[in-house]
């Protein structure tokens, strides 16, 4: 669809082109500022734990399963938001901001009205350090953004972007504007999309012509990888029926070969959503259900691939082998070879494994570490194979908001190497964000 070949983009700069050939966008180069990074917990902490924000705003990095790490590991992509205590409003816009881990720098590339409280802009890394993409709201559309770190030119695209092919070849996404609703009645779930903007047509019943679009970044042809009718189809579970239906999480593997997809039905004058787990490989095809809806109603949260793009994590309650408490789980993308992880502690938070499954990171939700007895939420390492547990830190995050949107989760990630982790906290009630070095401890 042609567009008018000028407008304002969410910084206010000037955009040239159509989407069908990608927007190019001219910014003002700013340059890194210099601040100092500043030690946490340091007798109390496993590793070397430090701020890595400065003390001028309220930062955040992405989700628990993507790396806020560049491919060399010398930079973190980060946002910083322009408040905490409120509804993420479009027009106000967040920074995409990029810290120098060596020099201790920060530089703002580009400022976005698409983002959310829990994955704030969705920064992901292209395949090298050049290349960083976000979100933003561009003609009436949210799309991808890139912006090339070298020569400073940004370039829109023409489809949303929830997660990027790890090769860079393309990104996918269900529209953004449809996860995020709180105006005019939950779609999803408020904090991972965009803020509501222009006319957004909810969803009825399952279409053929919506569901999760995949944009070639080469070509910039956006198109249904899998659209909502054909996972309907698939799913064929008659609790469905009269459900309107979402996608929300989309996932690449590592290796770039499947894609895992939440699937939610959501009935007409409720906001609750009723998932499933699909799976596929990257070109749509070969669908398998790793996790049915009634195997998730029993309770579970946070699927996350395995480092071998084969298996699935996630906080899954077992009830179809006797258990009653959310337990660390893996699967593998077709259902099959089901594993309680640990039984010795209930499954919570935010949980990844590094590559040779000996250690499983996680957090948790303020009420479930304060029932614990923690003052702060823990950053959870748990040996696999010894049961054993240690807190990386402890970290506030209980801030006095008051709705659930505007909380802050840890949401820890390792590094590429997994000898770093990466987590959100709120020291002082601000928002900021953390890197533990564990190289003399794992």
């Amino acid at each position: 669809m042609k567009r008018r070949n000028f407008l304002r983009t969410s910084a206010g700069l000037l955009a040239v082109g159509t989407f069908a050939k990608g927007f190019s966008i001219q910014r003002m180069q700013a340059s890194p500022r210099k601040f100092a990074f500043r030690n946490y917990q340091e007798k109390a902490s496993v590793g070397n734990v430090k701020i890595v924000t400065p003390d001028d705003g309220y930062y955040i990095h992405t989700f628990f399963d993507v790396c806020p790490f560049s491919p060399s590991q010398k930079f973190l992509a980060v946002n910083k938001l322009p408040y905490q205590d409120r509804h993420a409003t479009y027009g106000d816009t967040a920074d995409v901001c990029i810290i120098d881990l060596e020099n201790e720098t920060i530089e703002t590339v580009y400022s976005t009205k698409g983002w959310g409280y829990q994955l704030g802009a969705n920064i992901n890394w292209g395949s090298t350090d050049r290349y960083l993409y976000t979100n933003d709201i561009i003609a009436n559309q949210a799309v991808c953004v890139r912006i090339d770190l070298e020569t400073k030119a940004i370039k829109a695209f023409a489809g949303p972007m929830y997660h990027m092919a790890p090769d860079e070849s393309a990104v996918i996404g269900f529209p953004l504007e449809m996860i995020d609703g709180y105006q005019d009645g939950n779609a999803t779930q408020v904090g991972y999309g965009v803020p509501p903007f222009g006319d957004r047509k909810d969803i009825t019943g399952a279409p053929a012509d919506q569901g999760l679009w995949q944009t070639d970044l080469a070509t910039n042809q956006t198109g249904l990888l899998l659209n909502l009718k054909e996972a309907f189809s698939f799913i064929d579970d008659p609790f469905y029926q009269g459900a309107n239906c979402y996608f929300f999480h989309s996932k690449y593997n590592m290796q770039g070969t499947r894609i895992f997809q939440v699937f939610r039905g959501v009935f007409p004058g409720s906001a609750k959503y009723h998932p499933t787990l699909l799976s596929f490989t990257s070109d749509g095809t070969d669908l398998h259900k790793p996790l049915s809806r009634e195997q998730w109603a029993h309770g579970g949260n946070h699927p996350n691939w395995h480092p071998d793009g084969e298996r699935i994590i996630m906080n899954v309650t077992p009830a179809w082998l006797g258990e009653k408490q959310m337990r660390f789980c893996s699967f593998h993308y077709t259902g099959a070879d089901f594993k309680i992880l640990s039984t010795k502690y209930t499954g919570s938070g935010h949980p990844s494994v590094d590559a040779t499954s000996s250690y499983l990171l996680s957090d948790y939700y303020v009420g479930e570490y304060r029932k614990l007895g923690y003052k702060d939420c823990p950053i959870r390492l748990i040996h696999l194979s010894t049961g054993e547990e240690v807190a990386i830190c402890e970290v506030f995050t209980d801030l006095d908001i008051r709705e659930s949107t505007f909380r802050i989760d840890p949401h820890p990630v390792w590094s590429r190497d997994y000898k770093r982790v990466c987590f959100n906290g709120a020291p002082g009630g601000v928002r900021q964000v953390f890197v533990a070095d564990l190289n003399g401890f794992l």
